[in-house]
């Protein structure tokens, strides 16, 4: 039997890791999960560094070396480095696949999460440092993000939309790819090696909705089965329906003008798919969210169990009847996604800024440790 992983491209799906760590690089790992697993791409943030930081000895001489900055200016050399090697080893798969994948993301730092000009400058200035087309910048999908996304865009500078869960947010996200787009165009700006990914996350769905639907069950027992019955829906149902869009969108006028012009799909990345809840199968999202056009970004735990028990197929193309129906029965139960998912986004940016400022500490923690006079 074959590489369940390496079997997910056949149904158009890329699997990228959502971890990165310096001895992963070093050692040779990420080569061997492009050579076995047929890995496709790379996420970061700030949560992964600060544990990769903070719990191995391997960034101990960037940290001597860095000392003389500030621990933010610091920060930022030793994930360019990272980032950087990451993308030249995911060189080949870009060049093989012409633009397509091959993909290594960078995030904006979070304490610029509500400044869209200095997101903007520092974008810029992170894609000027790092000098390779493989690599997307991360920028959250919040009200502030979209002018940023569409910017970066347009000046040919790949984006990873992420934080996304609403279907609001994610029509906006859409318009303002596609408005970015047509912006290179009217200046005879090429467009095929423009790329972009909305980032959609699915599990925390499903811990946000099911606490909701628990204590609904809990003050109206009379429809205790009816509200259970709807437990661990909710990622997946939001994930399809955002599925059935993008499709949408694909077959639209407006998007086959600019693919006439060389322009390709900005595909969905279902992020968070890793099974938060042990009552559920610890593939339960990779498996369910298989189809063409898309990205998974797996962590390690859900790379190790897809590949000794995942079962590849298409389960996205012709699941939006399903997707409604669950929908349209967390209405009737009284659940307001809408607002649930909202609150996800706000919870997600204040996640990211703590995981960020954690990071900060834990790097002068660290250079106490190494005993380095630091800035």
């Amino acid at each position: 039997m074959g590489n369940p992983l390496q079997e997910l491209i056949r149904f158009g799906q890329s699997f990228w890791y959502d971890n990165i760590r310096r001895e992963l690089l070093t050692g040779g790992g990420l080569k061997r999960m492009v050579a076995e697993d047929g890995l496709r791409g790379l996420t970061s943030n700030p949560t992964i560094f600060d544990k990769a930081i903070s719990g191995s000895a391997d960034y101990d001489e960037s940290l001597r070396r860095h000392a003389h900055l500030p621990a933010k200016e610091l920060f930022l050399e030793i994930e360019l480095e990272d980032i950087g090697a990451a993308a030249d080893v995911l060189r080949g798969v870009y060049d093989g696949s012409e633009g397509r994948d091959g993909f290594v993301s960078i995030e904006l730092t979070p304490d610029l999460a509500r400044d869209a000009q200095a997101s903007i400058q520092q974008a810029q200035w992170l894609w000027g440092r790092l000098q390779r087309p493989n690599v997307m910048v991360k920028v959250p999908a919040t009200p502030e993000g979209i002018p940023v996304v569409r910017r970066l865009l347009a000046d040919g500078i790949n984006v990873n939309i992420t934080l996304l869960f609403d279907l609001p947010s994610y029509e906006k996200v859409l318009d303002t790819w596609l408005s970015a787009l047509e912006d290179r165009a009217k200046q005879g700006l090429p467009l095929d090696r423009i790329a972009s990914v909305a980032s959609l996350f699915v599990s925390r769905v499903d811990v946000k909705v099911d606490k909701l639907l628990a204590a609904r069950a809990a003050a109206a027992p009379e429809r205790k089965q009816e509200f259970e019955a709807l437990l661990g829906q909710s990622g997946i149902a939001n994930a399809r329906h955002m599925y059935s869009v993008f499709r949408e969108m694909a077959r639209s006028e407006r998007f086959r003008k600019l693919a006439a012009l060389g322009a390709r799909p900005q595909r969905l990345l279902w992020a968070s798919t890793s099974t938060k809840n042990p009552k559920y199968p610890d593939i339960y999202y990779a498996d369910a969210l298989i189809g063409p056009d898309t990205v998974d970004t797996m962590p390690d735990v859900t790379i190790a169990a897809f590949r000794d028990h995942g079962h590849p197929a298409d389960r996205l193309t012709g699941s939006e009847s399903e997707a409604q129906r669950v929908l349209k029965a967390l209405s009737a139960a009284g659940i307001d996604l809408q607002s649930a998912l909202l609150e996800l986004r706000e919870e997600g940016v204040a996640s990211f800024d703590k995981s960020y400022r954690d990071l900060l500490a834990g790097i002068q923690a660290k250079l106490a440790r190494l005993e380095v006079r630091t800035a």
